[in-house]
């Protein structure tokens, strides 16, 4: 059902050489195989097969028929023409189910599956995904079996998840994986889609990750970018929004590759909704645009509704009432077309709250009133909280008559009060902290303090649950991003070792191809017994392999003193022989026989020579390259050959290994009456040959050593970067634990008699550094980012690690230092940064000031090990994070205490940190007047000095 790229390169590559029924067959398969990779050429493929398959017997040629239709069916479901899809995939189910072929009749109903659900049909969807499951169990295909009920689950999580966990957790645990890569995918898109919908979102990532590498191995592009975007989803949930965009972003443009208008349409959205998220509401309202503008041919699509509910959403978030209402308006149409009640409230709602902006409240009451109806009408409880909500804020706007009855002192807790109501009825649902504020609002409003001051505290309440939750899961999409930081250098390392082992294994495959084709040449040359037939085959095969426009072969006189020209050919014609001498000057030829001898000359391009025959060829031209080789049979030469070319540079090293062989098999041919120095010579030019290897293999292995260097730094900076650091850390940890565990070491240690036996781990962020690339440009960003490298170096020692952790963040691990000198260094960092100016490479000075978090490792000394590195590494960030939040320009650290309790410690810091604080499980240090934390209102320091930290004590207002 699914293979890899590697497996469809050989078929590409296989199918010129065939014919007829082989033929059409492979062209079956290609097209079924690249039905997602490359559309166009899945159905040239699928075209040029139709046209031959009256080659094919029955009941081959209907089978073949129909798979061919469900091609065409998948290309036309892909661009948005479902109805055109279904006539074709259910025309292909009836051609299966006639000739009894089970896994072309699952096929056509897995297609058949996800077209209905792409339509909103999720019943009928769900029904067709259980009938391509009993048919492909019919079939006895392994793969497919794993594949069809990995997608029966992985649907089954979005409609009912407890139902879903019963019938499937067991079967696809945790531990599951399949024989196949795409089983694999479809595996992990269950157990990640099973977190995403039980609220788990950083456990939801890694396997969607899978799951996505997975896809695009395999072909399944439409699946690979709706997984993009789940991802996305994921990391937003996670308040990783930075990182989602990046997910988003890799999912449209992949959806633009294809040019699938429903794919890219929802790309488009995903990715506006994540800019809506970051506060960039242009860029979202544009990608908006572009995705109605994209789904407009195809409004009868689920797609082209939600593009209207997002854009009137943005409309009503940047205040565009008017555009807001006209997207509503359209939403409503499509809701009733479609007969989605989902889209018909939220399109009413919409349209209620644009017109209440408006100042139209009596068709604001309407259209409210309405969506209510609907909502209560189809027992639709969240519709019903949301559409009660937004008939308060009517009330509360508008002086609009009270409803009739009316329970409460006033018609917006009217409205509000049934929305509670509404709320409790709903199993685990925890009511929003906006509708409490607004119910308290309304009892201030009405003199009904005490009722408004329950209401307030339960608010608060819920805020504070809500801020916990984002403190957790801020610390989860943490580790989310680090491991998948890892993950992806380990696999960048691991992509460039396999292509220095290709390119290893390439320059070894030519060079084995080059040595087979001179053996075969050898071969080919050595079985002629005239020195004739010799010479013609040697110009033959030195013009077939080299560049050369000259070729000259030189033997020795039987006196031994002199060289004759046996064969000359210039420019394809025959050249005239000469004869030289071998004791005097007699030319290049002559020296490369006398010091037996190769010899290469390379000419400048302005110079002008005879070309080297020695006198055979008097007419000049441009020679620039010129090739000398003795004719050898062991110690005894028979001559020379020369070959020249008018181009520079022409003979290089492989153009001479093929040059020498030929000699070698010419000089054997030559002198056919020593049978073993003819073996003789072969050897010797075959370990020639070996030696060239291994000369390529040592280049091969300095080039893997250079590449091994370049993925431990960072470009930018020249400062190390995640990999490294993850390859070191765990060695410096060990010897810190080493230095705690040796009684000896941590008695002089703590006398200060020696180096420091802890590990510090300072995070590093510029503060409004975004406010540069916005303002003066990226490169600007970048020269600051080099300066502040340079300021690190100035801190910090060469022993310690200074790590481009990300964008403008910067860890740095101190070694060996003792706890307690920490903040001097943080306060140093700080005055390095705060004190000069960073200067743009156009002479503008700019003052940055930084913040920088701290923690130490072991994180109680009393017990080294209750805490992990990265555990401290996550405490440090927290540290930075408090600073961010108290006004920047400053540092703080987190220490642990002998009172720590050991259960559960980091979480408690994590999402309880005041409460440690104050329980007297950590301490934290700081140089800022006012530190504000979560769990207390304000963090004050008394009697602050300017650079003398501080123990801050928590007070509460």
């Amino acid at each position: 059902m699914f293979v890899m790229d590697a497996q469809l390169a050989q078929w590409e590559a296989a199918l010129p050489s065939l014919q007829d029924g082989a033929r059409l067959h492979l062209m079956v398969r290609l097209a079924w195989h690249l039905r997602q990779r490359d559309v166009t050429r899945a159905r040239s493929l699928a075209h040029a097969a139709g046209e031959l398959l009256a080659l094919l017997p029955e009941p081959e040629r209907s089978r073949a028929e129909a798979r061919l239709m469900l091609i065409e069916g998948e290309a036309k479901w892909l661009f948005g023409e479902h109805d055109a899809a279904r006539a074709l995939a259910d025309q292909a189910c009836i051609e299966f189910d006639q000739q009894g072929d089970a896994i072309g009749s699952a096929d056509a109903r897995w297609l058949r599956a996800w077209l209905e659900i792409d339509r909103g049909n999720a019943a009928v969807g769900e029904h067709e995904l259980a009938s391509a499951g009993g048919y492909v169990r019919q079939s006895g295909d392994p793969l497919r079996i794993e594949v069809f009920d990995a997608g029966a689950a992985v649907f089954a999580c979005y409609v009912d998840l407890g139902a879903a966990t019963e019938q499937w957790a067991v079967r696809f645990d945790a531990r599951a994986s399949g024989a196949h890569l795409a089983v694999n995918g479809w595996i992990r898109d269950y157990q990640g889609s099973s977190a995403f919908q039980g609220g788990d979102f950083g456990a939801a990532v890694g396997p969607l990750t899978q799951a996505y590498e997975a896809a695009r191995a395999t072909g399944q592009l439409r699946r690979a970018i709706n997984l993009a975007s789940n991802i996305g989803n994921a990391l937003i949930n996670l308040n990783a929004q930075e990182a989602a965009l990046e997910w988003m972003q890799r999912g449209l443009e992949l959806a633009r590759t294809t040019h699938w208008p429903i794919s890219v349409g929802l790309a488009l959205m995903q990715t506006a909704q994540t800019l809506r998220q970051l506060g960039q509401r242009a860029a979202a309202l544009a990608l908006l645009d572009e995705a109605l503008v994209t789904l407009a041919p195809l409004p009868q699509e689920r797609a082209y509704a939600i593009a209207l509910e997002y854009h009137g959403d943005l409309a009503l978030d940047g205040g565009d009432y008017e555009r807001a209402l006209e997207s509503f308006h359209k939403l409503e149409e499509r809701g009733v077309a479609l007969g989605q009640l989902d889209f018909q409230s939220g399109a009413r709602r919409g349209q209620a709250h644009a017109l209440s902006s408006l100042n139209r409240p009596q068709a604001a009451l309407a259209k409210a009133d309405a969506a209510l109806a609907l909502a209560r009408e189809h027992d639709d409880t969240y519709n019903q909280i949301a559409a009660l909500t937004v008939l308060a804020l009517i009330h509360t706007r508008h002086a609009l008559p009270a409803p009739d009855p009316m329970f409460g002192p006033n018609a917006a807790l009217h409205f509000l009060r049934q929305a509670m109501a509404v709320a409790a009825t709903i199993d685990g649902y925890s009511i929003p902290a906006d509708l409490l504020d607004a119910v308290a609002s309304e009892y201030a409003g009405v003199g009904e303090h005490a009722r408004a001051y329950e209401v307030a505290l339960q608010a608060s309440a819920a805020r504070e649950a809500a801020h916990l939750q984002q403190a957790a899961n801020r610390a989860a999409a943490l580790r989310v991003q680090h491991q998948g930081e890892a993950a992806r250098n380990e696999a960048a390392h691991q992509r460039g070792i396999a292509a220095a082992d290709a390119l290893r294994a390439e320059v070894q495959r030519q060079t084995s191809a080059t040595l087979e084709h001179l053996v075969a040449i050898g071969q080919e040359i050595t079985t002629h017994l005239e020195a004739s037939a010799v010479y013609r085959a040697l110009a033959r095969h030195v013009h077939g392999l080299l560049d050369g426009a000259h070729l000259s072969i030189f033997v020795v006189e039987a006196d031994g003193d002199s060289l004759s020209c046996a064969y000359s050919i210039d420019d394809g014609r025959p050249a005239s022989a000469a004869r030289l001498s071998l004791t005097g000057q007699g030319g290049e030829a002559a020296r490369c026989v006398r010091e037996r001898r190769e010899i290469l000359i390379e000419r400048v391009l302005a110079e002008r020579v005879l070309t080297e025959s020695d006198g055979a060829q008097g007419e000049q031209a441009p020679v620039l390259s010129e090739l000398f080789a003795p004719l050898l049979i062991g110690e005894r030469v028979l001559g020379a050959m020369t070959v020249q070319s008018q181009a520079a540079h022409a003979y290089g090293e492989r153009e001479r290994l093929i040059f020498r062989s030929l000699c070698s098999y010419g000089a054997i041919a030559l002198d056919n009456a020593n049978a073993y120095r003819q073996v003789a010579a072969t050897l010797t030019t075959l370990s020639a040959t070996q030696a060239q290897l291994v000369e390529k293999n040592l280049a091969l292995e300095k080039a893997y050593q250079a590449l091994e260097e370049l993925s431990l730094t960072d470009q930018l900076t020249g400062l190390r970067n995640r990999r490294f650091f993850l390859q070191h850390v765990e060695g410096d940890v060990g010897m810190a634990l080493r230095h705690h565990d040796d009684p000896l070491r941590s008695t002089a240690n703590d006398e200060h008699c020696g180096p420091g036996r802890d590990m510090v781990f300072f995070m590093v962020d510029l503060d409004h550094f975004k406010d540069v690339n916005d303002v003066h440009g990226h490169a600007a960003g970048d020269a600051v980012l080099v300066q502040m490298q340079e300021r690190l170096r100035e801190v910090f020692r060469e022993s310690d690690y200074l790590i481009r952790w990300g964008g403008e963040e910067f860890l740095v691990l101190a070694r060996a230092t003792h706890r307690d000198d920490a903040k001097v260094v943080a306060e140093r960092i700080r005055q390095a940064v705060a004190k000069r100016t960073f200067v743009l490479a156009d002479g503008t000075e700019l003052a940055k000031t930084c913040s920088i978090g701290f923690a130490c490792f072991p994180f109680v000394p009393e017990e080294p090990r209750l805490l992990s590195w990265s555990e401290v590494v996550e405490l440090a960030d927290q540290a930075l994070y408090l600073v961010k939040r108290s006004g920047r320009d400053g540092w703080a650290g987190i220490y642990g205490t002998p009172e720590s309790q050991f259960n559960e410690l980091f979480p408690r810091l994590v999402t309880q940190l005041a409460q440690a604080v104050a329980g007297g499980e950590a301490k934290v240090v700081t140089n800022l007047a006012h530190l504000e934390m979560p769990g207390a209102r304000e963090w004050r320091v008394t009697e602050i000095a300017a650079t003398t930290p501080h123990t801050p004590h928590l007070k509460f207002a």
